[in-house]
């Protein structure tokens, strides 16, 4: 199987969920996170699995979900440089391969956001996580959801990350902002999420996995 070949933003919009209610902003506080995590309630994810489009053995990966506690949280993103061979160009939470060393997902998150953002480990309080999520490029990715303790100072791994930027979490659980979208692709089709974010002058245009996970803990908060 071949990577699909279209732009995702000139994808028609099949609908938009302006009828879901967004998850309450108490919902969103740091406590308010921490006791979900420790009290999850009863609930269903919406999307764990990708329809592939490459052939090959499924890869260990793991994610950081970063909760940046400013009075107003925030979620955390990377923007991919352009010449990586999966997932180039898009915007990602940090993360990737779980290697050998690292003792499980959470270490793994841990390891690859300070690899790539350079995100001390002593600003990071990880709540829990999310169920696996499958990509179309066959990563199993766990979700690792954290609060992030403001005053960290970024380095970006010029090589894997074009840029770092940060979306407010009420934002992202609003599904409002929610997109779906449909299209015929290798006799079949493909639908996915995007949540677009107007970053001043440019579009942040968040689809794909990271849109998949971020419904899934829309649906975890709001359950």
């Amino acid at each position: 199987m071949s990577t699909p070949l279209f732009d995702p933003r000139e994808v028609t919009v099949t609908q938009i969920d302006s009828h879901l209610q967004p998850v309450p902003a108490h919902v969103l506080q740091p406590q308010a996170l921490r006791q979900r995590f420790a009290l999850p309630p009863a609930w269903q994810p919406e999307s764990l699995t990708e329809k592939p489009f490459v052939d090959r053995a499924p890869m260990q990966a793991a994610v950081l979900i970063p909760i940046v506690t400013r009075s107003e949280p925030t979620v955390l993103l990377t923007l991919r440089t352009s010449h990586l061979s999966t997932h180039s160009g898009q915007i990602a939470f940090p993360g990737g391969k779980v290697d050998a060393s690292d003792a499980d997902a959470v270490a793994a998150a841990l390891r690859e956001a300070q690899e790539e953002v350079g995100l001390d480990r002593e600003f990071v309080d990880v709540l829990g996580q999310l169920p696996v999520y499958v990509t179309g490029s066959m990563f199993h990715v766990t979700p690792v959801v954290a609060l992030v303790a403001p005053g960290f100072s970024l380095h970006a791994n010029p090589f894997e990350v074009a840029d770092v930027f940060e979306v407010p979490l009420h934002f992202l659980m609003n599904p409002a902002h929610h997109r779906h979208h449909r299209v015929d692709w290798q006799g079949g089709q493909r639908e996915w999420l995007s949540i677009p974010y107007q970053d001043g002058g440019a579009e942040r245009f968040i689809w794909g996995a990271t849109a998949g996970m971020l419904r899934n803990f829309y649906r975890f908060l709001q359950a």
